[in-house]
């Protein structure tokens, strides 16, 4: 899944368990994207789970919201 565009939403939600995370960075013709991967239980033997994509523009606006939001 390749990010288009952030939209604040408010839900209710509880601390999930920890999980495997890995992220991997690729050039495609002449963009560059960020990948990251989720795992479930049985971790990166079963594959992953989850994975989200940003080009630059969409991972500069995760940064800006991150920082607005805990700094």
């Amino acid at each position: 899944m390749l990010v288009q565009e952030w939209k604040k939403e408010t839900h209710d939600f509880k601390r999930q368990e920890i999980r495997k995370t890995t992220y991997s960075v690729a050039q495609i013709g002449d963009e560059k994207l960020f990948q990251i991967q989720t795992y479930g239980a049985r971790g990166v033997s079963a594959g992953a789970k989850q994975i989200i994509q940003f080009d630059k523009d969409r991972a500069m606006e995760l940064v800006k919201i991150l920082l607005n939001e805990f700094c």
